[in-house]
């Protein structure tokens, strides 16, 4: 079993998306945790609207392809389609992060994700659902690089979301 990282995302009817994504994690995969929900505007966008982001870890014992493929049929589901321009609104974005310790290219999909270090909705988050867990390639833990991150024209502000009847992050 690998412990699996995945950034979801939302801005086109955000509650209704990240709920429907969170309870299709939690059916399939064992141990699921949930950093809380941030609210930040988008990097990279034209339209304005602002997403909703967390962090999703979870054990699996899939392949970087068995999960990559099934992550992108959870957001075509949730009506991302899959011939948008990469900076348009979405309703639901699952990127994989990590998949244990894995470096490099694996089933096409390249781990640890990039945006792991350049992007504070990622980052944040991360380090606050796994502190002491180490970057795969960097070997700081998460929450050195969140400490050290530049995240002066990145904003981002808690969001209160429940989740079947509790606010993120759930208490262990």
């Amino acid at each position: 079993m690998a412990l699996v990282t995945v950034s979801i995302g939302s801005n086109i009817e955000r509650e209704t998306h990240l709920t429907a994504c969170l309870d299709a994690l939690a059916e399939r995969f064992d141990g699921l945790r949930l950093s809380r929900v941030y609210e930040s505007e988008p990097v990279g966008f034209e339209d304005g609207r602002n997403f909703y982001n967390l962090v999703a870890a979870f054990d699996s014992d899939w392949s970087v392809g068995e999960l990559q493929a099934w992550c992108k049929r959870l957001e075509f589901a949730n009506g991302r389609r899959a011939d948008s321009p990469k900076f348009s609104p979405r309703t639901l974005d699952v990127d994989l992060l990590t998949v244990g310790e894995l470096t490099g290219e694996h089933d096409g999909v390249a781990l640890p994700r990039a945006e792991i270090r350049h992007h504070a909705f990622v980052l944040k988050p991360l380090a606050e659902l796994l502190p002491d867990v180490r970057h795969p390639e960097d070997g700081r833990r998460y929450a050195e690089l969140w400490t050290a991150f530049e995240a002066d024209d990145q904003a981002l502000w808690p969001a209160d979301f429940p989740w079947r009847g509790k606010s993120l992050p759930l208490d262990a």
